[in-house]
């Protein structure tokens, strides 16, 4: 009996995880990718003697596979996707096909924004508590490849929509849906149902003995949920209303209650992660860990010493009085409310970069109230003029970061915060959101 024949589509950090895992567990493998590979992916796929080319696609030996494996990042739009569809063959995710081959115990966290904090938080607690964890999916080194190399009891996974638009047997312990709001709609043909129905993929499989956790004060998902006939035990928590299970906010305290013995309580300025935003997280955590079996003392402690997220909300200098922070990490609108809503002095906004199908109109009451200076940071900046121009007396156009912060400084004046909140995805200019941030930081300490 032949060996099944897995194509992987795309040489990034997923693709080749799944292709060490393939030839690991004995896959005839065939990698492909259009674009040309960076030299220590390249380097892996020769070490482990995996067949593959670059810079093109050789269609007749992509489309003789048994089933692909597919980056993330690559749309369902694209020819060789459709053509494998047109043909009958499965298409999958690195994280549906890393999950076949391990019996590690999954904590996975999605939700449009918060979700990278969430489960860098999440790791931070479990490690604390001794549990031998590992981190990935759309965060760290591929799962495919930790599962290959070195498998874990536990791992916690922040998964993408794209991600989860792969995902079929795969099934989730714990699943935390940190909210939802309209994001990636370019991907999804503009259409905000298709990427809601992407996200609750991540509860189809639970069953009673899981659990989902997530965001009561998101009435959408609040809804939804309700609607979605989980098997799962749920928990939520809101900062709005009382609960009696899952994380809710009183006297000042974050409450945590998973079962009707004891209760974890915590004052929120203990907690690390302040603002409204991070202690919707704090509590996403807080409640996951709790289902995880994790000693109240542990997660204090944990809740309490965790540090900065890098590109989140990340402060970066004072220069002349001028506070910069760096935000690179906000790709949607939602993500850029909340650093707006963060911030309580003047605002110099630097915002722009390719727009995912954003509408920017729940943003107009904040930036009214906070932004004296928008500086429009891409190449095709007319989209967020228009939105903004009735709000905003000065705004200005640049495609370099340089004279982005430079001329940020220039208008500043002390007490003012510069904040680098994009709202958009970054590669009309950038690799990816960490390139951004990093040209941003090194421009203010070039100032």
């Amino acid at each position: 009996m032949r060996s099944q024949y897995i194509v992987v589509l795309g040489g990034g950090e997923s693709g080749v995880g799944a292709a060490v895992l393939a030839m690991k567990k004995g896959f005839r493998l065939f990698l492909s990718d259009s674009s040309f590979l960076k030299p220590e992916y390249r380097a892996i796929l020769i070490e482990n003697e995996i067949d593959f080319e670059e810079g093109t696609h050789s269609i007749e030996k992509i489309l003789s596979a048994d089933e692909i494996v597919k980056s993330p990042g690559i749309p369902d739009s694209v020819s060789i996707v459709k053509q494998a569809r047109e043909k009958g063959i499965p298409i999958i995710s690195e994280i549906e096909f890393a999950a076949r081959f391990t019996k590690a115990k999954l904590i996975c966290v999605t939700g449009s924004n918060g979700k990278t904090t969430t489960a860098l938080l999440l790791h931070h607690i479990f490690t604390n508590a001794g549990y031998d964890i590992g981190l990935a999916g759309n965060i760290g080194a591929s799962f495919a490849l930790q599962v290959a190399q070195k498998d874990r009891k536990y791992f916690v996974l922040e998964i993408s929509s794209f991600q989860l638009d792969g995902m079929f047997d795969f099934r989730a312990d714990i699943a935390v849906i940190t909210n939802i709001t309209p994001d990636h709609l370019d991907r999804y043909n503009n259409n905000f149902e298709e990427y809601i129905q992407s996200k609750l993929r991540i509860v189809r499989n639970q069953t009673e003995k899981d659990t989902v956790i997530f965001c009561f004060d998101d009435s959408l998902l609040k809804e939804r949920i309700s609607k979605q006939n989980c098997r799962a035990e749920i928990f939520p928590f809101s900062i709005k209303e009382k609960l009696t299970r899952g994380a809710w906010i009183e006297d000042n305290s974050m409450i945590v209650k998973t079962n009707s013995k004891n209760s974890f309580n915590m004052i929120l300025e203990k907690l690390a992660l302040q603002g409204k935003h991070n202690t919707y997280n704090s509590m996403a955590a807080a409640v996951a860990a709790r289902v995880g079996n994790v000693r109240s003392n542990v997660l204090k402690e944990s809740l309490n010493s965790f540090g900065v997220i890098e590109h989140r909300l990340e402060p970066v200098s004072n220069v002349q009085g001028v506070s910069f922070v760096n935000d690179s990490k906000a790709t949607n609108v939602n993500s850029t409310w909340y650093a707006l809503d963060s911030v309580s002095t003047p605002i110099v906004w630097i915002a722009g970069g390719v727009d995912k199908g954003n509408d920017y109109s729940g943003l107009s009451t904040m930036v009214r109230q906070k932004v004296k200076l928008l500086i429009c940071l891409g190449k095709d900046n007319k989209k967020l003029r228009d939105a903004f121009s009735d709000y905003v007396e000065n705004i200005c156009e640049t495609e370099s970061m340089d004279i982005a912060v430079e001329t940020a400084l220039h208008y500043g004046e002390k007490g003012d915060t510069v904040l680098l909140s994009p709202a958009c995805a970054s590669f009309d200019l950038f690799e990816n959101f960490e390139a951004r941030g990093e040209a941003f930081k090194n421009a203010v300490q070039n100032l």
